[in-house]
């Protein structure tokens, strides 16, 4: 009988967890043990299991299927855009409001400054407790935080500040209210308006790059892609549930989609793939924020070279040039 498909990343990583309660449990045998020689038989035990675990964990995730990226993009414990940017930035400091109808809390941004250069950061914002997530709307953004990006955009225009925006969203609100207030034309306005800015973007899929949600925010001179994230279209299980009317198939449907970085990366989709440490960002959040923070400052150094008009050309032909259709 084939093993179920896992539905979520606890659910995956069960083996994982079961090494890391059994090392936990003889480190915590091995404090009160006073007897010399079962002391140094529990070292050995508790480093043999170490080990098993670090060559399990290698294992697994230099082996990562499309559906598995999709769990270790959703994490509970992954690094958000907050968590980024309190590693990674200085000073951050957020601007709230549209200015049109109220905050919405599910995109957040500001000025700061990345290696003692001021920048605009923008990003998608999730929550981990249920009190944050509803806060956040689970990441899904409403019409009033692209107004509210397009608010920041500007003001990145006007005192010349590169942009950088950290994209987290499985996509954009769309809810009764959301439509009312125009979802549609606010993400159509913001990406309009990244098309015009004569500053360099660069945009950075931390986690959940999720359909239009994503690409409100993400017309960029640079696109970056965390090694373990996802970009897609739409969610695998919306996907499933559109083509196969069965949201289970979300397995078969991330396969079908290309949704990692990998993939992504053949499709000249993205620019470049940012390597996370083993096991996963959630997993050593300080070195995959090391990471980013590499990524954007030597980005940022191509790019500082271009004049505006340049700037818009490149992001523009950049877009231009997406898509490949064979003909048969």
């Amino acid at each position: 009988m084939a093993n179920a498909v896992p539905r979520t990343l606890d659910e995956w990583e069960k083996p994982l967890r079961d090494l890391e309660d059994g090392i936990t449990k003889l480190k915590a045998v091995a404090v009160k043990e006073k007897d010399d020689s079962r002391a140094a038989d529990l070292k050995y035990r508790i480093q043999e299991l170490q080990r098993r675990h670090d060559n399990y964990l290698e294992v697994m995730y230099s082996q990562l299927g499309p559906w598995e990226k999709v769990l270790v993009a959703r994490a509970p414990n992954r690094p958000y855009m907050l968590d980024y940017v309190n590693q990674v930035f200085e000073g951050f400091v957020e601007l709230q409001g549209d200015r049109r109808y109220g905050q919405d809390h599910a995109i957040i941004g500001g000025p700061a400054k990345l290696n003692g250069s001021p920048v605009m950061v923008v990003g998608h914002q999730k929550g981990r407790t249920i009190q944050e997530r509803q806060l956040r709307n689970f990441g899904y953004a409403r019409p009033e935080g692209y107004r509210k990006a397009i608010r920041l955009f500007e003001l990145a225009q006007r005192f010349s500040m590169p942009v950088v925006t950290l994209v987290d969203t499985p996509g954009a609100d769309a809810g009764l209210e959301a439509e009312s207030r125009g979802i549609s034309e606010a993400i159509a306005a913001s990406m309009l308006k990244m098309f015009s800015l004569t500053v360099p973007i660069i945009s950075v899929i931390i986690g959940e790059g999720g359909s239009g949600g994503a690409i409100g925010i993400a017309i960029a001179n640079r696109v970056l892609m965390f090694e373990h994230s996802i970009y897609s279209v739409i969610a695998p299980e919306g996907c499933a549930a559109i083509l196969w009317r069965k949201p289970e198939m979300g397995p078969q449907a991330a396969e079908a989609l290309k949704v990692t970085a990998e993939s992504v990366l053949s499709f000249q989709l993205i620019d470049q793939i940012i390597p996370e440490p083993t096991g996963g960002a959630h997993r050593d959040p300080a070195s995959a924020a090391q990471s980013l923070k590499v990524s954007l400052l030597s980005n940022l150094a191509e790019l500082s070279s271009l004049s505006g008009p340049e700037l818009l050309n490149d992001r523009a032909n950049r877009f231009r040039n997406l898509g490949v259709m064979a003909i048969h």
